[in-house]
């Protein structure tokens, strides 16, 4: 067991407020969160938070993190360029054991940005699910079938990857309606119906992608997949940006979670997803960064701040999209979105948390430490970050048992060969 004691707690658990209560973990759980007791039971750990400030880990609800290589590699170009000219041809050339190493690269960058686990999407799995259990880091892993690929490795998949251990998980899912065929979007009917899955895409990222879509089909993707009847067991999207009203009322309707990337979108040129809308009409939301090749960080503070800021922006109205909402999304919605118990901190939860450093220039001085998250946060701040129980991350000291300097040495090994640089 480990005690949080002496800081400030965001349970997330109701109203978004700070109290002086203890966190307690029990193994993998969190086992106690209340005042100080007398008759407390002997810990494995006793941590004084010095008046810092502990509260639901960052979920990334959308990444792409074997992705690393392209960090910074094929900027300023727009999507379809970036995409079909400089990103697929070299990922073609991938290996597993590329995947193993860029892998562990992003679980770095995440536990230093106070993030404890993500949702993502890639190829190659088995070595992204050994690095992700190396370092002892939370991943759940998408399907991104796409109309060439072998579709019954879907099944294998789910059957494998949600019986793996606790830190890793599967939910079918495509790459896109752009990357897919109708004969794929009915096997992945199928394979909801006999799985109990949720769905997850990408989803109108572009506005050509949802011309191209309606030309095709005539029906936005929203649309498509709702008649396909690939949303009974929920799921959601990834970008969601160019969205009809048509299309928000089934997200509304199913229940289905939007996952805003506005980093990605606003590099790429994407545009901004109507989020100010979509809390309006109900839509569950959570944030992701997308890949380290499109954004080119994995920080939720730089994502939060974007995401309140661009609908601001937007819709000129500095009063919209409220920082302890967008702190909510980033942290319990990407949790629910995800299928984690981990969205607050109560007893029986995931203990996966994260403390911040209040004791930093940023934070002062305190009129409304939430805000200061969203508005001021940086991964500066991140003191600590908890995954199942483990302190993998403390006072820039990594604890997922290898040197990073071994990690940073063969990521960049595989990045030269793959680049020719």
């Amino acid at each position: 067991m480990i005690r949080f004691f002496n800081g400030k707690v965001l349970t997330m658990d109701g109203e978004m407020a700070l109290t002086d209560d203890e966190v307690w973990t029990d193994g993998a759980l969190i086992g106690y969160v209340g005042p100080a007791q007398a008759d407390a039971p002997a810990f494995e750990r006793e941590i004084d938070l010095r008046g810092d400030l502990i509260l639901p880990g960052f979920k990334n609800a959308h990444a792409h993190s074997a992705m690393t290589f392209l960090r910074s590699f094929a900027d300023d170009l727009p999507l379809k360029s970036w995409l079909f000219d400089k990103v697929f041809p070299l990922e073609a050339k991938l290996t597993p054991d590329d995947i193993y190493a860029l892998t562990k690269l992003a679980i770095l960058e995440y536990l230093s940005a106070g993030i404890t686990s993500a949702f993502d999407m890639y190829y190659k799995r088995e070595a992204f699910a050994q690095a992700s259990i190396e370092c002892g880091f939370r991943m759940v892993l998408c399907g991104a079938l796409a109309a060439g690929d072998d579709w019954s490795v879907a099944d294998a998949d789910c059957e494998k990857f949600n019986a793996m251990g606790p830190l890793i998980s599967y939910i079918p899912g495509i790459h896109a309606e752009y990357t897919a065929s109708t004969d794929l979007l009915a096997y992945m009917k199928g394979l909801i119906e006999r799985t109990g899955k949720p769905f997850f895409t990408h989803n109108s990222e572009t506005a050509s992608e949802v011309t191209e879509c309606i030309a095709r089909h005539g029906l936005t993707p929203t649309a498509l997949f709702e008649e396909f009847g690939l949303f009974e067991n929920g799921g959601g999207g990834f970008h969601c940006v160019h969205m009809s009203e048509a299309d928000l009322e089934i997200f509304a309707r199913r229940g289905l979670w939007a996952v805003t990337c506005p980093a990605s979108n606003a590099k790429l040129a994407s545009g901004i997803a109507p989020i100010t809308e979509m809390q309006s009409l109900g839509v569950n939301l959570a944030i992701g960064t997308d890949g380290p090749a499109s954004n080119n960080a994995l920080s939720m503070f730089r994502e939060m701040y974007l995401v309140s800021v661009l609908q601001k922006l937007q819709l000129r109205d500095a009063a919209v999209c409220d920082a302890a909402d967008v702190l909510r999304m980033a942290c319990s919605g990407g949790a629910l979105a995800m299928g984690l118990d981990a969205d607050c901190l109560r007893p029986g939860k995931l203990a996966d948390l994260t403390v911040i450093d209040l004791h930093r220039p940023n934070m002062h001085p305190v009129h409304n430490t939430v805000k200061n998250l969203v508005y001021s946060g940086s991964d500066a701040n991140v003191r600590m970050t908890v995954v199942n129980g483990r302190v993998l991350y403390e006072d820039g000291v990594f604890h997922v048992g290898e040197s990073p300097e071994e990690i940073y040495r063969r990521a960049q090994q595989v990045t030269d060969r793959l680049t020719g640089e």
